[in-house]
């Protein structure tokens, strides 16, 4: 069993209110092969919702306290960011999931990549909250960039 960000198999769970639909990945959920997690929205935040991003760090660096989740109007979501990462690892742990398909440059699913916390578009090395929580709890995590390495494999 796999886990995949909502938003990549189909679900309208973004911070915009879209999907960053890939059929391929929504296809394993329909075949009972994976399972979608968004832990933002499992955080409790809602959809649409305001852009947020890591200020002073990554995600390893918010769960060691040096960095937090803030939105565009400076609005603190990082205890929201937290308990969805928290959340979807129970799902995870509980559906026997060992590798995750994540959002690329999302602030709780990037894996190597991160908006920089300046709201203009930059990019910066990092993961985000829930990848920092997933990949210290062991699970390997694939992006939309590289899952194709991941499904050669199963």
């Amino acid at each position: 069993m796999l886990g995949i960000s909502a938003c990549l198999g189909g679900i309208f769970c973004r911070y915009d209110g879209k999907t960053q639909k890939i059929t391929e990945l929504a296809q394993l959920v329909v075949e009972n092969k994976a399972i979608l997690v968004c832990p933002e929205v499992m955080g409790g935040l809602n959809t649409p919702r305001d852009p947020a991003e890591i200020i002073g760090g990554d995600g390893f660096d918010v769960w060691n306290g040096t960095a937090q989740v803030l939105t565009c109007r400076k609005v603190d979501v990082t205890a929201a960011y937290k308990a969805g990462a928290i959340a979807a690892y129970q799902k995870l742990k509980a559906a026997g999931v060992t590798h995750l398909i994540l959002k690329e440059r999302s602030p709780s699913c990037g894996s190597s990549q991160i908006y920089d916390g300046t709201f203009s578009g930059n990019k910066q090395s990092g993961v985000g909250v829930a990848t920092a929580y997933f990949i210290n709890k062991g699970l390997k995590i694939y992006s939309e960039n590289n899952y194709h390495r991941l499904l050669a494999k199963e």
